[in-house]
């Protein structure tokens, strides 16, 4: 369908406050999405389930699910167009001293505990601020399409958007992928940048942490060499992780349980790290940090072309595949009060004003479509 009829169905859907989800994959013009035809608010029980999964940061809480088999599915057929508008200039950064007092605290129990790392983040709250939901999702697909763009909402939680360049994972059969993602500084134009040893060794705690956790129930690991990627104004160090699950019951439920939150948004180790968060951070993460994305949805797989099988080309057969990204660069929007959630990864070599100009930084994903 047009991307006009596409946005003016999403409308219609937000206005009965019926729930719905609208997404972009990275490097792509496609707009997708699922509304949901009743307002209930589904849980995942054991990630069996398909649809869209939109899981919090906390992992004792609920993980949520627009149901396919409960919604309408829409297609996008070309691109979306935007006109030219201003940023917004008086938009809060938030209380400086609040941050730096809580990084200055992580850094000092680092030091004298078994935490190796920890994420620590902030939530800016901005009031009277009147916005279209759908404008600021179209501003995100212009400025952000090597990011996953979405657009979620359900009348009992609340409208939440974001542009996040992390993939949590990514499945298909038993083969699956992930990333290692970490370590931040400020995109200027270049990309052959020079990475200082605080960063590789946080993107090393990453990559170290998942294949560790991955090593009794997966097989044929394999780890790519780090490399610079960017995310709007900011850059990254990335390695790609590949393998195999070798099990059948649960795989995808202990995958999942195995990576989130990785140490990319909460810190190593898990349970320390997610246990100074919720003592310290004074705020309630909710689906910030959490992830969200596409589950078990069935794919058609044609068979691999050569000359012992080529009498089978015309054949295919369905896998079930699923795309789950970790919820950065986001924010809630609420009664003309818009929520950002920013934050950066925090070990014994952080400089707490480096970090504050860190998530000034990280505020610019979200900042640049507010007007």
């Amino acid at each position: 369908m047009s991307s006009e009829s596409f946005f003016t169905s999403l409308q219609e859907h937000y206005k009965k406050e019926f729930p719905f989800v609208a997404y972009s994959k990275p490097k792509s013009f496609q707009i997708r999405a699922l509304l949901q035809k009743d307002q209930t608010l589904h849980k995942i029980e054991d990630y069996s389930e398909s649809g869209f999964v939109f899981s919090p940061f906390d992992i004792r809480k609920d993980a949520l699910l627009i149901p396919l088999s409960m919604s309408k599915t829409l297609m996008t057929e070309d691109d979306v167009f935007i006109e030219d508008f201003e940023m917004l200039k008086d938009i809060s950064v938030g209380d400086k001293e609040e941050h730096l007092s809580l990084v200055n605290k992580g850094i000092k129990t680092i030091e004298n505990t078994d935490l190796s790392k920890v994420v620590l983040s902030r939530m800016i709250e901005n009031n009277n601020i009147k916005t279209d939901p759908f404008l600021i999702f179209k501003r995100l697909l212009h400025t952000y399409n090597s990011a996953f763009v979405y657009c979620w909402y359900h009348p009992k939680v609340g409208l939440w958007l974001g542009a996040t360049p992390e993939t949590l994972l990514e499945v298909e059969g038993n083969d699956f992928s992930t990333m290692a993602l970490a370590g931040t500084q400020p995109y200027e134009g270049i990309m052959d940048v020079i990475w200082k040893e605080k960063e590789q060794d946080e993107q090393q705690i990453v990559v170290d942490y998942i294949t560790s956790n991955l090593d009794s129930f997966t097989s044929n690991l394999e780890v790519s060499k780090a490399e610079t990627i960017r995310a709007g104004h900011v850059l990254h160090l990335k390695s790609d992780i590949k393998g195999r699950l070798s099990e059948h019951e649960n795989g995808l439920q202990k995958l999942i349980y195995a990576l989130h939150p990785t140490p990319a948004v909460c810190g190593f180790p898990k349970i320390d790290a997610m246990q100074f968060i919720l003592d310290n951070e004074n705020y309630n993460r909710e689906f910030y940090s959490g992830f969200l994305g596409e589950l078990n949805r069935e794919v058609k797989v044609q068979p691999r072309t050569g000359k012992l099988n080529i009498e089978n080309r015309a054949f295919t057969y369905n896998k079930r595949a699923s795309h789950l990204f970790v919820n950065l660069r986001c924010m809630q929007l609420k009664d003309n009060v818009i929520k950002i959630y920013v934050g950066g990864g925090i070990t014994e070599a952080s400089n707490p004003e480096k970090e504050w100009e860190e998530t000034i930084a990280k505020m610019h994903t979200i900042k640049s479509v507010l007007s």
